[in-house]
């Protein structure tokens, strides 16, 4: 899979490629299991500095959907498949989505056109070729492509 980021968009770099990485294992692009480029193959492909890298995959770590060690590098710890969420999972996630869902509405979203969005990006991850491409600056390859997974 493609990771590709926008490096004039509005959010963080690290932030990006958490949230390509989140949507390539909802996806199934990235399976438990899967690894990831190394921190230091990642940013030579993307450009950027690997310790913006680091953030992003310490990020995924914290958030329990990677496993990162010095011999096996960075692999997928969840997918879809794994079972139920971690306990504590679903109430931060609901915070979250309150927000985005409070966004929506303060900026004038009715509610056809919210659940609308939400079924539609739903969909997206359950059947991958419904998914549009985002538009990007920088693009890496990511998962069973890359021969270099360590650290």
């Amino acid at each position: 899979m493609i990771l590709s980021l926008d490096l004039d968009g509005d959010a963080p770099i690290y932030q990006q490629i958490r949230d390509r990485i989140v949507e390539a294992i909802a996806s199934g692009h990235l399976v438990e299991g899967g690894s990831l480029p190394s921190t230091r193959q990642l940013a030579v492909d993307l450009g950027i500095n690997f310790h913006t890298v680091n953030k992003a995959y310490d990020l995924l770590r914290r958030e329990g959907l990677l496993r990162i060690n010095r011999k096996s590098g960075a692999l997928v710890q969840r997918d879809a498949h794994s079972g139920p969420p971690e306990p504590g999972f679903t109430a931060e996630w609901e915070t979250r989505l309150r927000t985005l869902l409070a966004e929506a509405v303060a900026h004038g979203a009715g509610d056809p056109a919210v659940l609308d969005s939400c079924r539609s990006v739903l969909t997206s991850f359950t059947s991958p070729a419904s998914a549009a491409p985002a538009p990007a600056a920088r693009r890496a390859e990511l998962g069973a492509e890359q021969e270099d997974s360590t650290l």
